[in-house]
């Protein structure tokens, strides 16, 4: 049973981390080219992204600094940082390494070749622009193993373990995003200068952008793109694959099919994550934002219990 739990635990972490590296190869590659666009102290643009990911103070003390090229360099190879692409990816990689005689053959020659390709880069990939060819290819890489995933692994309780990682993973990044957002926009607007609402509405488009939801936020919505109706979307749209409630979908989805394997095991997890989506399928933004009812931090919360359950019922030893 503990050598179960322990395959259970790796494919789990394979799906969190993966999905982890595309996530922050998608902030960053926004962040960086609005940036460009986007005159104003780098503190000021880049402090959120830093509050999102973790890391200022060991970034201040590793470089001495925050501009643009510091925050690349951390987010993208720095293995100081357990959430930067590589460390994501070298992660990944470490957890399907023991793994090798049960996964396809396919699904670890992705994850390796993409070790070896994006995992020993430096900052040389800034001083000759490379930076968006070295997070599209962080993006594709991600979706390219998911899509062997997708093509090859049995549906099995090894398959629900790595969809359920990968789907916490993408809800909480969703929320976090979200929840920065609204804090960055809160102070630019008690700025109250035009410099300020030109940011604040540039980072709106930002968070679709690097949820790649811009498109399909515009073929959904007609009305332009306001925080009320970009955070509709992020949050509850039951189609969007990126929002916050297709997420929590899925996660419930993938938790019930490892339950059938263990019936009536562990009931709590079942209940936590239908909880979860039962808040995301009758909440209103409205509430969410302003009575917090349920709120991002208790939404934040509750994927996080989610979390915290599967690993006590799972992988850790009784």
């Amino acid at each position: 049973m503990l050598l179960l739990s322990r395959l259970a635990e790796n494919l789990f972490w394979i799906g969190r981390y993966v999905e982890r590296a595309e996530n922050t190869a998608r902030l960053l590659n926004v962040n960086y080219y609005a940036g460009l666009e986007i005159s104003g102290r780098a503190r000021e643009y880049w402090t959120p992204l830093l509050e999102l990911t973790g890391g200022e103070a060991q970034l201040r003390a590793k470089y001495g600094r925050l501009d643009a090229r510091s925050v690349s360099s951390w987010m993208a190879f720095d293995r100081d940082n357990p959430s930067s692409i590589a460390s994501s990816l070298a992660s990944a990689r470490e957890n399907a390494r023991g793994l090798r005689d049960r996964l396809p053959s396919e699904m670890w020659e992705s994850l390796n070749r993409s070790y070896l390709t994006l995992c020993f880069e430096n900052v040389d990939v800034l001083d000759r622009d490379g930076l968006f060819e070295y997070c599209a290819a962080a993006r594709d890489a991600s979706q390219f193993f998911f899509g062997i995933a997708f093509a090859t692994l049995p549906r099995d309780e090894g398959w629900s373990f790595m969809r359920a990682g990968q789907m916490l993973e993408r809800g909480d990044n969703t929320l976090r995003v979200l929840q920065s957002r609204f804090k960055d926009a809160d102070a630019l607007a008690a700025r109250g200068d035009p410099a300020g609402r030109a940011l604040q509405d540039q980072r709106w488009v930002s968070t679709l952008k690097g949820a790649s939801a811009n498109e399909a936020y515009r073929k959904r919505v007609q009305t332009g793109i306001t925080p009320m109706r970009v955070t509709e979307f992020l949050l509850l749209d039951e189609y969007f694959p990126r929002s916050a409630r297709y997420s929590a979908m899925n996660l419930s989805e993938a938790l019930e099919q490892i339950d059938r394997h263990h019936p009536g095991a562990h009931p709590e997890i079942l209940r936590l994550s239908r909880w979860l989506v039962a808040r995301l399928q009758y909440a209103r933004v409205h509430d969410i934002i302003e009575k917090e009812d349920p709120g991002l931090e208790t939404l934040v919360q509750d994927f996080n219990r989610v979390g915290a359950a599967i690993t006590s019922a799972y992988f850790e030893e009784e």
